[in-house]
């Protein structure tokens, strides 16, 4: 028999708890839930779920530094949907910026938030079946003088040092360097990071490709390496070599 996949809810609202319990219990879901931070580490010291949904405004602690901790103990395999009230940007970038894999505003609606769902657990299984395809041919990525291991999520530099990646920065790099010196249009790489539509004044990606120029390029304010398509999306033009 196989075995439910588990949604842990941590929000303060038990009203939104409960209704999240019988919604996505009758879905087929095991649902467990959690009003606070340390609910939430207890719960998962019993048994890590599958997906968490975490409320960003919490009593006592921040939600997305919760996230945070969450994808420094637990790594990628976690999936991580913010929800929150909040609509400004900068609370979506930080939050997808840190590990969530993706976020959905209060109030929502009860499909598209099954949707959200599935979308993250669609990519993260699909994520685990590339690291185990990709584990059996060691790949390794090396480009303009960097090496990117597409198995253990590392990127060197050329002068040998490790640089950090967040979760969307190495599905963006590595999105890149398996499709080197071809356009990548903004909707795709979205849907790739994201498993939704972009709409028109999400300047998320635009955020992601800046942070990521500043660690990979000379001159970030004049990339060589990856390169804009002005209305289209970008490509990486440094040749790759695969080992």
């Amino acid at each position: 028999m196989n075995k439910l996949v588990s949604i842990l809810v941590v929000d303060d609202d038990q009203r939104l708890c409960d209704l999240l319990r019988r919604y996505l219990g009758g879905e087929g879901y095991q649902v467990i839930t959690a009003l606070n931070g340390e609910q939430m580490r207890r719960h998962i010291e019993q048994e890590i779920p599958d997906l968490i949904l975490l409320d960003l405004m919490l009593p006592g602690e921040n939600g997305l530094m919760l996230a945070k901790e969450l994808r420094m103990h637990q790594g990628q395999g976690l999936g991580i949907i913010i929800l929150t009230g909040k609509s400004e940007t900068v609370d979506k970038i930080v939050g997808l910026e840190i590990g969530a894999d993706d976020y959905i505003a209060k109030p929502f609606d009860n499909r598209e938030l099954l949707a959200r769902i599935h979308s993250v657990l669609r990519r993260l299984k699909l994520d685990h079946d590339n690291s185990q395809s990709l584990s059996d041919k060691k790949q390794i990525a090396r480009f303009a003088g960097w090496s990117l291991d597409l198995v253990a999520h590392e990127l060197i530099s050329p002068a040998g040092e490790m640089v950090h990646l967040t979760s969307y920065e190495f599905k963006f790099l590595s999105a890149l360097v398996q499709n080197n010196n071809r356009l990548m249009s903004r909707d795709r790489i979205f849907d790739l990071l994201t498993g939704r539509e972009r709409r028109p004044d999400d300047r998320s990606l635009d955020v992601l490709v800046a942070k990521l120029r500043k660690k990979l390029e000379p001159d970030p304010a004049n990339p060589v390496i990856i390169k804009t398509i002005r209305g289209e999306g970008y490509k990486l033009t440094a040749p790759v070599d695969f080992e």
